[in-house]
């Protein structure tokens, strides 16, 4: 995992303690955690309208403490639906035999097939991100080529694995999140368009 991977997630809020040059990506990957969703830098601002109808007297008598709220509130574990992604680190294997995951698709999805898009060796993967857009399963094959930045695909429990996408390198994917600050500005932009100032 390079120092460019590692510094874009701790700026989007992960903690990379764990993470060693010794280590294979899969198992660094597993290392690292998050104690908050990530937004894309596509979000549609989902909830806002209803937190500023909940904490109207707030924004009016104190802004700051307003916006430091809903950062807050947004970038926690909460159980609201904004559209968020999910950090994840489980394994999916189902070409290992003797795997948890081994022939679940069987019959759907052949592993000759799936080499014509994916990088590695073996197709054994770790999920990265769970969303709820679509695609809304994103992985990384744990023998890609490049163990410092391998790439991304995406696919959708509707085509598990049937379609699968390349979404490039890990870190034009990390690319796509906004950190707190820039989640900040996009709401600020929004409230005050929205609110005349």
């Amino acid at each position: 995992m390079n120092d460019s991977i590692i510094h874009k997630i701790n700026t989007l809020g992960g903690v990379t303690d764990a993470v060693n040059p010794d280590k294979t990506f899969t198992e660094n990957w597993q290392s690292i955690r998050f104690n908050n969703y990530l937004y894309d830098k596509d979000w549609d601002v989902y909830g806002i309208d209803e937190f500023y109808r909940n904490h109207a007297a707030l924004y009016k008598e104190n802004n700051e403490k307003f916006y430091n709220d809903l950062t807050e509130h947004y970038f926690s574990l909460h159980d609201r639906a904004y559209g968020q992604y999910f950090f994840k680190d489980w394994m999916f294997t189902p070409f290992k035999p003797g795997s948890e995951d081994y022939e679940e698709l069987e019959g759907l999805v052949e592993e000759n097939e799936l080499k014509k898009t994916v990088e590695g060796k073996e197709m054994d993967f770790v999920c990265i991100f769970y969303s709820y857009g679509y695609p809304d399963h994103y992985f990384v094959c744990t023998t890609d080529p490049d163990q410092s930045n391998p790439a991304v695909y995406g696919t959708d429990h509707e085509v598990y694995f049937d379609e699968i996408e390349n979404e490039g390198s890990l870190v034009e994917f990390l690319d796509r999140f906004m950190t707190k600050e820039e989640f900040r500005e996009v709401v600020k932009e929004y409230l005050q368009g929205k609110l005349g100032g």
